[in-house]
């Protein structure tokens, strides 16, 4: 099984990135050996333009590994802080490259990120506007991280919270890698038509 994490903060120093690598951690203790992990800090990819699409040179130079990353994997974690109560620019945009093949069917967990009491928001938009192309089956159960500046460093917990946030990240990953099992199956049933249709409604 492979899962590939999505760390969506395109700042440089991103404390999303350093959720995500953390995430990875604690996949690779469950015995998670196939890992991708791919960060946008410092925002790696344009903005999407029709070159994406139409097998643009350079488009296939820069996504094309991405892509074949994303495509082999069985699920997905969407790392994303919350800006303004939005998700990043560069998040959207990573959504808009994946098209409607590569995180089709399979399952993704939300974990967003925010520096105080927030986290909410982006909750609700990724689960409104980021799978109606991509097809991506985000599992009812995400993550909210607070505070994160205090919360998942190093390996012991700081305080009682941090304590109850790493285990809920273990319960929501154990949840996600079922997901991915599970939709190994509708996908390899023969009722997926992407060709017929592409597009979600």
């Amino acid at each position: 099984m492979k899962i590939s994490i999505i760390a969506g903060s395109h700042r440089r120093e991103a404390e999303s990135q350093r959720v995500a690598h953390y995430l990875h951690r604690v996949l690779e203790k469950m015995g998670v050996g196939n890992l991708y992990l791919l960060s946008l800090s410092g925002n790696p990819l344009p903005l999407w333009d029709e070159g994406a699409w139409e097998d643009d040179p350079q488009w296939h130079a820069l996504w094309g590994p991405c892509a074949t990353e994303l495509r082999s994997s069985d699920g997905y974690v969407i790392v994303a802080p919350e800006w303004s109560g939005m998700v990043p620019a560069g998040l959207k945009n990573f959504f808009l490259l994946c098209g409607t093949d590569l995180l089709a069917h399979k399952p993704g967990l939300i974990v967003t990120v925010s520096a105080s009491q927030g986290g909410v928001y982006p909750v609700a938009e990724l689960r409104m506007s980021s799978y109606k192309n991509t097809r991506i089956c985000y599992i009812p159960d995400h993550v909210v991280v607070r505070n994160v500046g205090q919360v998942l460093r190093g390996d012991q917990a700081a305080d009682e919270y941090d304590s109850a946030l790493r285990a809920r990240i273990e319960y929501s990953l154990r949840v996600l890698l079922e997901y991915a099992a599970a939709l190994r199956q509708v996908r390899e049933s023969g009722v997926i038509d992407l060709n017929r249709f592409p597009y979600g409604m």
